[in-house]
């Protein structure tokens, strides 16, 4: 794990010098090609355990998945910001923004101790909240900016309280032994729970997504939508291993806030004349399924959450880049403008389509797999959920429809003085986004083992 770490740092260095976008790029592709590679000892014992220990950085299938999708997701922000390259907006900078950002990324799922996750954990912070700020769109940007980070720090908080406690007490918190241990403390799960829920975002703390999301510029929002939002569910799915007991007890409370906040959320993406705006609320609709298949704590329920998030990073991210390609066309994102697109960009049609018809979790996307999984471990949960699981899938399909029907269809905006149709770096871009979602599912197998 040493070695990846290592060519990270020493990319560094490369991205102020001139000319050197697509190098950096390049250089990510090769380090992805070279993860995805790693010996990952399938026929052997280690399967079900860590693999490729150093220090104190190891990878599981979890933690490897994850990485994989950190990796891609930069990859795909440098090639979807090739305006900042054109109009020279400091470009250097955001290349190093990217490789900060990937580098605390990269630690956050491979580090055992849970102090350094903690800490990577907010760092990660840092170069989101530089992107937001330096490259946004709107005057509105610092306090979004200021949200995102509030937020966060403040339910982080007790987090690290709680890390504290662990340590003073059991005097270990490499997350592979804590699951030896059973914390039956309300306290101790409140606090150590809160943050991950945040990050989530859970329905009630999810004020500051949509907010930073539409302030954002689009590497911004694909990497909130497609890493951060993971963050949270992966801290959850490492925390709760030493917390069964007391998680069995509360977990409905958690459920149940998902199940009528992913409900609500859902008719409130009918309301929003944003489209980045509808994607980000269409986001923690999405996630409120993986907080229920999570506190559950059975096979299928972490199983469904863990493919649902490698699914949704991969499919939100394609449809804020999409929502990027009309903005730089019309300079506006607001779906009473955005009409008529299939006149003017029908291949992009296409692609809003089939970005589209994943999100509402149309075979044979990764989102299907995983949201067949969450409906079987909620309803083996309790059977009354299905009234809401019915309603959450049938809308999340109805606002999918609704986005594309309203931005691909009707009388286009007159006002429009200057067109282009799509150039072969955006298609190449959304293609990159799709065939991973879709073509995931026939290598199924490697997410089950982990569980």
């Amino acid at each position: 794990m040493m070695k990846f770490l290592i060519m990270m740092i020493f990319m560094i260095p490369l991205c102020f010098k001139k000319n050197m976008f697509w190098m950096v790029q390049m250089m990510l592709f090769l380090l992805m090609f070279m993860f995805m590679n790693m010996n990952l000892n399938i026929n052997n014992y280690f399967i079900n355990n860590y693999f490729n220990l150093s220090y104190m950085y190891s990878c599981d299938i979890m933690s490897f998945g994850l990485i994989l999708l950190s990796i891609w997701i930069c990859i795909l922000m440098i090639m979807s910001s090739e305006n900042l390259l054109k109009v020279d907006f400091y470009v250097n900078f955001f290349l190093f923004n990217v490789i900060i950002l990937l580098l605390m990324l990269y630690l956050t799922f491979s580090v055992m101790n849970l102090f350094m996750f903690y800490l990577f954990f907010e760092g990660s912070l840092i170069p989101t909240l530089m992107l937001i700020i330096g490259w946004g769109y709107q005057p509105e940007r610092i306090q979004a900016g200021m949200y995102l980070l509030f937020y966060t720090l403040f339910a982080s908080l007790p987090l690290l309280m709680g890390i504290f406690y662990l340590f003073s007490n059991l005097s270990c918190i490499m997350i592979y032994f804590l699951k030896f241990y059973n914390m039956n403390f309300y306290f101790l799960y409140i606090s150590m729970i809160l943050a991950f829920l945040v990050k989530m975002p859970m329905y009630i703390t999810h004020l500051w997504l949509p907010k930073a999301h539409v302030e954002a510029p689009v590497s911004g929002s694909m990497i909130l939508a497609g890493i951060m939002l993971k963050l949270g569910g992966y801290g959850l799915l490492r925390v709760l291993i030493f917390m069964q007991e007391i998680n069995m007890k509360l977990n409905y409370i958690w459920i149940i806030i998902s199940l009528l906040g992913g409900f609500y959320i859902s008719l409130k993406c009918f309301c929003q004349v944003d489209i980045k705006s509808l994607i980000a609320y269409s986001s923690v609709a999405h996630m409120s399924f993986v907080i229920c298949g999570i506190m559950i704590m059975n096979y299928w329920g972490m199983l469904g959450s863990y493919l649902m998030m490698i699914g949704h990073g991969l499919c939100s991210s394609g449809m804020f880049c999409l929502a990027n390609i009309n903005y730089e066309r019309i300079n506006s994102r607001s779906l009473l403008i955005n009409k008529g697109m299939i006149n003017f960009m029908p291949s992009m049609s296409l692609w809003w389509f089939l970005l589209l018809s994943s999100n509402m979790a149309a075979p044979p996307s990764l989102n299907l797999m995983g949201e067949i999984m969450l409906l079987n471990s909620m309803l083996s949960w309790c059977s009354l959920s299905m009234f809401m699981l019915m309603l959450i899938s049938f809308f999340s399909a109805g606002y999918s429809l609704y986005l594309y029907s309203y931005t691909q269809h009707g009388k286009y905006y007159q006002g429009m003085y200057s067109f282009y149709m799509g150039v072969s770096r955006e298609y190449l871009l959304l293609m990159l986004h799709w065939l991973p979602l879709n073509i995931l599912v026939l290598k199924i197998d490697y997410s089950m083992i982990w569980f």
